[in-house]
């Protein structure tokens, strides 16, 4: 789980030890690029951070417009965070567009940096601004900065040589170099980080170096009325250990591979690029010496199809997708689980249906997840709840696939894949191995074969193809028990269609009692979630405990099969609310199986639950 917090820590407002930008500029402005590196620069002064990249649905949006803006928001400080805040404190705007589309959710009195080289009429225009903001009057609640970052770029890089359009694309770092100014950043890893990513291109290199200094020089030289200052975050108190940053996409891949180790086993990789589960396969490339093929197929069906045939071999096959190509994975998810063999599938989930919101995040797959697939085809799903944890959920995936001979979905959402936090690189050698064994000889009675006989965890033999005398029949028309041959009798069915039910829920056997993440095991209000809500609903229950009210959180990693101690646990609760980003999917599971009065609290914007919008909730159901 993601970093819990000490009680006395909770605050009904924004710890003055942490601090919210938000980036935001037309999507060719390299926001992501600048966000990042930031990024790196906080991991490298030792802050805590959480990060939320908003990106454009388009690839490549008109510029200018309000529909092409791309965004990059981090909470960094010197106490543990748990989410990317709120409300931004400081909002860089590249262009009128990037102004309007986020000026809504900067603070009030907080401070605006804008690009008025950008303050075109024709930029104006594009985004439904009659005059310009920065001379109307209306930013009066803020404080606003505004000057020629254009001109100013320009002019930094004008020894170069650059013609006017290379030489403006060296605007985010010049804007970079003012950010690092501000907050008291060393600016030596961005100048190693450029040198090598412009290594075939010294003179590029040379000019974003320049226009990286220029920014910092600006902010040390410029008089500006106090309105931007220099501020200093101290480094968060961490246990020793090794820290890197980790995007949830980075974290899937290293536990997945970490899963497959711990195995024993080859790793085989079927995908199909669709946002935002591409990455996946991005990262899994660079790490074939690890035993990984990576196999980027025509379209989602054979992604899955040959995943299947990975597991079929021997291997550990794993796919991803997000809402859509799961979907049409479907059909041989059910063939996964007619045959009983181990699969991992990874959904970071998107808004939907259909296309839907290609680059929002959303929690709108677990009724996909946990029911939808024709028949009865029970299949276990986890769920991580921030990037860290989803290198351990992967494992856990693996595990549960590999000990019970099932498909496996792995579910993680557009911001978990894409948001980056500090992690505490694990000790792998403290991780159990669950290594695999395949049937090497006949296991039936006067030497026959039984390939679908069961262990104690309900699981069948692996049996890898061209074994010696162990030739059997596997495929998607139901069999008989035990012999694996054709047979959809009533009988067959009847007894197959209970068998695989009960393999998957004993899974819950294996898997830890669910425990209360802040507060204690009964109370009045538990606030119940699942996946990418843990971090504002953590925050939200803090500050509400540090008023005095009664109320407790409990996240659930576990999808299907459920915790064996959950039903009593939440019977011990006046009130359960369920957050989700979605209308009420996980709510109406608990009802389902427990018969307890959860109540849902729904967003299905595309953007993420806010601290603030779960106090009020919490609020609300104290009464």
């Amino acid at each position: 789980m993601a970093t819990q917090l000490a009680e006395a820590d909770a605050s009904t407002k924004n710890h003055p030890e942490s601090v919210v930008v938000r980036f935001a500029g037309d999507s060719g402005d390299g926001m992501q690029l600048t966000g990042g590196q930031f990024t790196l620069s906080s991991a490298l002064a030792g802050n805590d951070f959480a990060t939320f990249p908003d990106f454009p649905a388009e690839i490549r949006a008109p510029q200018g417009t309000l529909f092409g803006v791309s965004a990059f928001q981090i909470n960094f400080g010197s106490t543990a965070i748990d989410t990317a805040g709120d409300a931004p404190d400081v909002l860089v705007a590249m262009n009128p567009a990037a102004l309007k589309t986020n000026l809504g959710a900067l603070k009030p009195g907080g401070l605006i940096i804008a690009d008025t080289g950008e303050f075109t009429k024709r930029n104006l225009e594009k985004a439904k601004y009659e005059v310009s903001p920065i001379d109307d009057g209306s930013l009066a609640k803020w404080n606003v900065l505004a000057f020629d970052i254009s001109a100013l770029t320009v002019e930094a890089v004008k020894p170069f040589g650059l013609g006017n359009k290379d030489a403006l694309r060296c605007k985010n770092m010049w804007t970079l170099g003012l950010a690092l100014w501000m907050f008291d950043r060393d600016r030596a890893p961005l100048i190693d980080w450029l040198t090598g990513k412009f290594k075939k291109n010294p003179l590029l290199a040379e000019a974003n170096i320049a226009a990286l200094n220029a920014g910092h020089a600006y902010g040390e030289t410029a008089e500006l009325g106090g309105q931007l200052h220099k501020s200093h975050i101290d480094k968060v108190e961490t246990p020793a250990g090794l820290y890197r940053t980790i995007t949830g996409a980075e974290a899937v891949a290293l536990g997945l591979v970490a899963g497959a180790r711990l195995a024993h086993l080859p790793m085989f990789f079927g995908g199909y690029p669709i946002t935002p589960a591409s990455s996946i396969l991005h990262y899994l490339v660079g790490l074939k010496e690890f035993g990984v093929t990576t196999f980027q197929a025509e379209d989602e069906i054979a992604a899955i199809a040959a995943a299947i045939g990975a597991s079929y071999a021997g291997h550990l096959g794993v796919t991803s997708s997000s809402g859509p190509g799961i979907a049409l994975k479907t059909e041989a998810m059910g063939l996964a689980v007619m045959t009983e063999l181990p699969l991992v599938i990874v959904n970071s989930q998107r808004g939907g249906p259909s296309t839907g919101l290609p680059t929002k995040t959303e929690q709108s797959d677990l009724y996909q997840a946990v029911y939808g697939r024709n028949g009865d085809t029970p299949i276990p799903v986890i769920s991580a709840c921030s990037p860290g944890d989803a290198f351990d959920c992967a494992i856990e995936a693996v595990r549960i696939a590999t000990q019970y001979m099932t498909p496996v979905i792995l579910l993680t959402d557009g911001y978990i894949a894409n948001a980056a936090e500090p992690w505490a690189v694990p000790d792998v050698s403290t991780y159990a191995e669950f290594p695999v064994k395949y049937l090497a000889e006949r296991n039936g009675p006067d030497g026959t074969l039984l390939p679908y006989a069961r262990d104690e965890k309900g699981a069948r033999p692996w049996i890898k193809p061209g074994t010696p005398g162990l030739t059997h029949r596997i495929g998607g028309i139901e069999k008989n028990p035990g012999t694996g041959n054709l047979d959809y009798s009533p009988e067959s069915h009847q007894a197959m269609t209970n068998a695989r039910k009960a393999k998957v829920d004993g899974v819950a056997k294996s898997i830890p009692a669910q425990e209360v993440t802040l507060g204690e095991t009964s109370g009045k209000l538990a606030v119940v979630g699942w996946g990418s809500t843990y971090g504002p609903i953590h925050q939200a229950v803090r500050r509400a405990r540090a008023k005095g009210q009664d109320v407790h959180h409990i996240h659930v990693r576990h999808i299907w099969p459920l915790p064996e101690n959950l039903g009593d646990l939440l019977r011990g609760y006046e009130k359960i609310l369920v957050p989700e980003m979605n209308t009420g999917q996980f709510k109406t599971v608990l009802r389902d199986q427990f018969l307890v009065d959860a109540r849902p609290h729904n967003k299905t914007s595309g953007q993420p639950f806010t601290i603030a919008e779960l106090e009020e909730a919490i609020e609300g159901a104290l009464g």
